[in-house]
């Protein structure tokens, strides 16, 4: 049960970005895309993996399967958005709420893995 729900609160606070980015077209303003070096389309793919991550999050007690590919596909957005902070120069501070997502899901995909 205690899965479901990490998986429910990983996907809650994906979505909203996610969301964001896709209805915006992937514009997140010019300082933004100049700061991390990246262009709209590639903000718009990240939107887009970062809804559908979360929404196989939603459908995890499905099976384990749905678990994995959302934690596959959100942690795939979130390695780069920690990698693009540290380049920018935010360090730890910059990248902590990624990083506190990246490690939820991580866990939450070796949870799978586990035989019970």
């Amino acid at each position: 049960m205690i899965h479901y729900l990490l998986n429910a609160y990983i996907g809650k606070g994906m979505i909203d970005g996610g969301l964001q980015k896709v209805k915006s077209g992937g514009e997140m303003g010019e300082d933004f895309e100049n700061e991390f070096k990246v262009d709209s389309k590639q903000m718009q793919i990240a939107g887009y993996f970062e809804t559908i991550g979360s929404i196989f999050l939603f459908a995890s007690f499905l099976g384990k399967t749905f678990t994995r590919i959302g934690t596959l596909m959100i942690n795939a957005v979130l390695g780069m958005a920690i990698l693009k902070h540290y380049k920018a120069g935010h360090g730890y501070e910059g990248s902590k709420n990624a990083l506190k997502f990246f490690g939820l899901s991580t866990l939450s995909f070796l949870e799978t893995l586990r035989k019970k």
